[in-house]
């Protein structure tokens, strides 16, 4: 842990000439930057290890290691840092190559003491923004959260301000949207903000309960009321009584259960099966389907009166897609999460990453979000998600949208920021919001001067 008194910004410089070590410490000595130095790689390695240096200055030939692959075990090591390989031996190759593993930059010996200090005064500027953006994404994690739900997109502030206008006053909500959009942690917020709060939540997903068992399931038995009613049994209604029931994938449930449903939110009574006697309860029901609800009405498959019961008030989910604004405030959340639950100190996603995750349509929304996050932090070995980490099947996809192009993930990034840049008219601020990475790592892509084979 660095001591109050030192920089903020660590720079590493790997090289075997102390001279260059020497003139490079020199040169940067006066700049806000705590300065290390190694003349070996495996030395190198060790402090990339224990520092997590944001800026690394990497001589690209030296004995018994390959600048190139050094180069990758610091990327690796540290996704993070910023490398800038430096040779006294230039080639385009060469150069492409360091790009499309990782390097941020890539010049020349003899260094040009004014070129060596603006270029790391930008990388600093960067990092220095960065450790900000992180600070104040930080801070508006904890903002953003409701009721364990994150989201600060128009879409879900939305969504907020009905649970809490809804939860103090409703006997039935239905809540609409895909599967893994979060239908269940909307129930969860409406109890909780209710006037059932002490009260049992209980839960029923009515695609996991077979058909003959439904009225058992929410309304109880009698002992011997059929076969295998062997003991009296409560069901969900008298559980939840004075609190709130949760009927998910509602969609799914048979017609004939649907009509004693009915009955039951009209009368606040229940019956059990086999029973004579009915039981006043008092349930706030919850109801949640991805189903098109309307449609199966046209096709008799849904009861049009319980359809309206339910639906007094409705409460739809955006898909993650929509609402792409929230996803680096999702996945820092997750990260959070999961670094907690496999004890790993894990404290972010790499620019190029979030970049990745932003391209992707995430059919399966949140759910699949937080799946693709906890594999991440459980495949990650440094401190950083980085591209690398994430599943296969997302960086595939960067591909697929460039008509099946073999391109460097380096190129594949600038083309997308490029493309993005222009659909918002190139306006930076809403293109580098919507691709979840700063201005500056924005412009970095786009500028065709940084390319490669410029």
């Amino acid at each position: 842990m660095r001591a109050s008194n030192e920089p903020t910004i660590t720079l590493l410089a790997i090289d075997d000439d102390p001279a260059s070590l020497e003139l490079v410490s020199d040169a940067l000595e006066q700049m806000s930057l705590q300065i290390l130095t190694a003349t070996d790689p495996q030395s190198g390695l060790e402090i990339v290890r224990a520092r997590r240096p944001e800026i690394v200055l990497l001589d690209l030939l030296m004995p018994g290691v390959s600048g190139m692959e050094l180069l990758e075990k610091i990327v690796s090591i540290a996704p993070e840092a910023e490398v800038i390989l430096v040779t006294g031996h230039y080639s385009t190759d060469s150069a492409v190559e360091a790009i499309r593993k990782g390097a941020s930059d890539y010049i020349t010996k003899p260094l040009s003491v004014p070129k060596l200090r603006n270029r790391i005064a930008t990388l600093v500027e960067e990092a220095q923004r960065r450790q900000t953006a992180a600070r104040l994404d930080s801070e508006l994690l904890r903002t953003a959260e409701f009721q364990g739900m994150v989201g600060r997109s128009p879409a879900m502030m939305d969504v907020f301000a009905r649970i809490r206008r809804v939860a103090p006053h409703f006997r039935t909500v239905l809540i609409t949207g895909e599967t893994g959009t979060g239908k269940e942690l909307v129930a969860r917020a409406l109890h909780q903000l209710s006037p059932a709060k002490t009260g049992p939540f209980a839960v029923c997903n009515a695609s996991a309960v077979v058909e003959t068992l439904f009225e058992s399931e929410l309304f109880g038995h009698k002992r011997g009321a059929f076969t295998g009613a062997t003991y009296d049994k409560v069901g969900l209604f008298e559980y939840a009584n004075s609190g709130s029931l949760f009927l998910d994938e509602i969609g799914d449930m048979p017609l004939a259960t649907q009509a004693k449903l009915l009955r039951v939110l009209q009368t606040q009574e229940i019956q059990r099966v086999g029973a004579l006697e009915s039981r006043k309860v008092d349930v706030r029901v919850i109801a949640a389907t991805n189903r098109p609800l309307r449609a199966m009405i046209a096709e008799k498959q849904y009861r049009e009166d319980l359809y309206y019961r339910l639906s007094m008030v409705e409460i739809t989910l955006p898909r993650l897609v929509e609402r792409k604004e929230d996803l680096p405030l999702l996945a820092q959340h997750f990260i959070g999460l999961f670094s907690t639950q496999y004890k790993k100190t894990i404290h972010g996603i790499t620019d190029r990453g979030l970049m990745v995750l932003s391209r992707y349509s995430w059919p399966g929304n949140v759910r699949e979000l937080e799946n693709v996050i906890g594999n991440a932090c459980m495949m990650t070995e440094g401190e950083t998600i980085s591209v690398r980490d994430l599943p296969d099947y997302l960086t595939a996809s960067t591909t697929d949208a460039f008509d099946g192009e073999d391109l460097p993930l380096a190129e594949v990034e600038r083309r997308y920021a490029a493309r993005v840049l222009a659909r918002t008219g190139g306006n930076k601020v809403r293109a580098a919001k919507i691709l979840g990475i700063n201005r500056a790592t924005l412009a970095r892509l786009v500028d065709d001067r940084r390319r490669p084979d410029a």
